[in-house]
Formats: structure tokens, C-alpha cells, sequence
């Protein structure tokens, strides 16, 4: 463990930084179509070009979903093209392909 100077010059541990990993592993969708939900409402679909850890999505090819003007919970066969875009991983709250879903197994239980 490495040891830092507080400047009174007292040394203190400093933890070693982990890397941060995601619990997504989106490379199986790379160059697929997608459809993601944001919060707001929002959705879209495309192709999945890039991500990172965060989430931050770049999409090319989107299309956006748009919505019923009279009820905001109801989509329309309406679509409006967006092209290539960058999706800010904070507002994403739902990610899937668009030519199905299977089963994973969950991340957050410890298999033993």
C-alpha cells in the first residue's frame, strides 16, 4: 500500500483506485440494432456503434420513436431520423436489442 505526505507530514494509506467495471457487457450488440428509453420518456433505436462504462451510448442510424400528443404514454408509428448521436449514459434507463431479448443470468446474485 503507498503511503502520501498530508502536507503536516503525517503519512496516510492511500487506497489503491479500482477500476470501474460495468455489469453490461454490450459487445455482443456492437454493430446491431438497439432500442434504448431514457428517463423522460424518450425512446430510440439504431445501430450501436460505441459505449463505455457509464453508458454513454453512440448510436448511428437512429430513428426516435415519437409520442401520442394527447397521451404522452402511448407511442405513434411516427419516427423522426436523428442519424448518428451520443447517448449521455445518466438519462439511459432501458437498453435492448431490437431483434429480441434472452435470458442472463443476475448480476447481483452470488452463484456459488
Amino acid at each position: 500500500m503507498a503511503h502520501v505526505r498530508d502536507g503536516k507530514g503525517d503519512r496516510e494509506p492511500q487506497q489503491e483506485k479500482k477500476k470501474k467495471e460495468t455489469i453490461l457487457d454490450l459487445s455482443k450488440y456492437m454493430d446491431k440494432n438497439i432500442r434504448v428509453k431514457f428517463s423522460g420518456g424518450r425512446e430510440a433505436g439504431g445501430l450501436l456503434k460505441g459505449f463505455d462504462p457509464l453508458l454513454n451510448l453512440v448510436l448511428d442510424d437512429t430513428v426516435e420513436f415519437l409520442r401520442d400528443p394527447d397521451d404522452p404514454y402511448k407511442l405513434t408509428q411516427h419516427t423522426r431520423p436523428l442519424g448518428l448521436v451520443v447517448c449521455r449514459g445518466t438519462s439511459v434507463v432501458l437498453i435492448c436489442p431490437s431483434d429480441g431479448m434472452e435470458a442472463i443470468q443476475n448480476p447481483f446474485i452470488n452463484q456459488e
